[in-house]
């Protein structure tokens, strides 16, 4: 087994981290607001619920077939060029979009954009998971999703202000939201210097090291636990944000009140992460997984009901919250759970899933649409989070996930004397021994 590396990130302090956070906003930012400006652009050119739920799934596609791959290669090579990469193929994906006039042009931009967000996404949560110590990792992914959050906090408030605008006219303001989320994404190129601190010593000895196979990562405990709740947790905030401007436009809902209405649930995030390491410390990981998935469900549920758009907001905002919890628990859960040497791969393959859920799910929630209208994929979400509330409950401690903590006043296990060693030599926590000379 290879020696899990050692996290890089002590030197020059959590300036890194910080920069990163930025970066992500502005990405996520701009994805959060083309995301809905494509469903508003789709519905000018004739698109149904069902249309709707295609493009929303086609978002997910490649990344479905990407993602791995691209967990190997950071897994034995940098991350950086692959935030480079993404930032390039989101600003594309969001202006190409801006000038379609088709549904099948629409689909295929939002493809492209789905997989510049993959590549940035797995970059930036292998340097996280490279450059934090394991005490850190929860603290360092609640800051790093909250890069993520303040983009879906700002970017659905700029997409409902910019189709607002020119009299409503879809067609044109949506195209001028598309084109501005593309600048968005480009500015995130500002905060992309020395994110990654590797060696040349670190960068050989991960080349060289063999590849775990995806099957072996998959059967560790605790990494398909992480990967479903990350699943269910990122349906529900894609097809939230995909849909409530369809409940919009049949409630009489103008898009600057679903822009503000999906701005809150963000915000809802970003506090609960904020707080969420005295929250751990309160209940414990799987108690709050658990917790916050089964609220989120029933909670879901209750936006199929017509209730007036102040209901609306109390339901958004508690829902946010709840949120909060899933996603930045989950990386903590994959990479701790990973086998050494594999955890940009398990990252990789957490993504996967959320991206089968971005496929399967939209997908589904049009055909339930379709049939029983728009409030459905509401019901249906509700289920997934109870489902996953069902397996974090199932998910106990004492996992790699969940270690147990030593106590202060356990004594230290006692040094042990080997027969071959010389008389006076021991071994043990409390002995350190000579650095080894390297060797050609």
């Amino acid at each position: 087994m290879v020696p899990a590396q050692a996290p890089v990130g002590a030197p020059g302090g959590r300036g890194w981290l910080l920069r990163l956070v930025i970066a992500f906003s502005f990405t996520q930012g701009a994805v959060s607001m083309a995301r809905p400006a494509v469903s508003y652009r789709a519905l000018s050119v004739g698109a149904d619920e069902r249309a709707i739920g295609v493009i929303t799934a086609v978002y997910a596609l490649l990344p479905l077939f990407a993602a791995v791959p691209l967990g190997r290669r950071t897994d034995h090579g940098r991350c950086a060029p692959l935030l480079v990469a993404g930032v390039v193929l989101i600003s594309a994906g969001c202006a190409l979009s801006g000038t379609s006039g088709s549904l099948p042009e629409l689909a295929a931009w939002s493809g492209v954009m789905g997989l510049g967000h993959l590549c940035f996404v797995i970059g930036a949560q292998s340097i996280v998971a490279r450059r934090s110590a394991p005490d850190e990792q929860d603290r360092n992914f609640g800051h790093f999703t909250i890069g993520a959050s303040l983009g879906q906090l700002t970017g659905p408030v700029a997409a409902g202000l910019l189709v607002s605008g020119q009299g409503g006219e879809m067609a044109r303001t949506s195209g001028l939201a598309l084109l501005v989320s593309a600048a968005a994404a480009a500015v995130s190129f500002i905060s992309l210097w020395r994110l990654e601190a590797r060696t040349a010593r670190d960068t050989t000895a991960a080349r060289r090291s063999a590849k775990v196979p995806v099957r072996r990562i998959l059967r560790t405990r605790g990494v398909p636990a992480g990967i479903f709740i990350s699943l269910a947790v990122l349906s529900a905030t894609d097809i939230l944000t995909a849909y409530l401007p369809v409940i919009g436009e049949e409630r009489g809902i103008t898009p600057t009140v679903i822009g503000l209405l999906l701005s809150l649930r963000a915000a809802a995030t970003i506090a609960c992460r904020l707080v969420m390491t005295p929250m751990i410390r309160w209940l414990g990981r799987t108690v709050l997984l658990t917790v916050t998935c089964l609220l989120g469900g029933l909670l879901c549920a209750g936006i199929a009901l017509p209730v007036p758009v102040w209901g609306l907001a109390l339901m958004l905002a508690a829902l946010g919250f709840c949120l909060g919890v899933g996603q930045p628990l989950s990386m903590t859960t994959v990479v701790r759970a990973a086998p050494d040497g594999a955890r940009s791969t398990a990252l990789a393959l957490r993504l996967t899933g959320n991206r089968l859920g971005q496929v399967a799910a939209p997908a589904s929630a049009g055909l339930v649409a379709g049939v029983a209208g728009t409030a459905a994929p509401f019901l249906m979400l509700g289920v997934l989070l109870v489902g996953a509330a069902g397996l974090g409950l199932r998910k106990s401690g004492g996992t790699p996930a969940d270690p147990p903590a030593m106590q202060p006043t356990d004594p230290p296990p006692p040094a042990v004397t080997p027969p071959d060693a010389p008389h006076g030599t021991a071994t043990g926590p409390g002995h350190r021994p000579a650095p080894a000379r390297d060797t050609p």
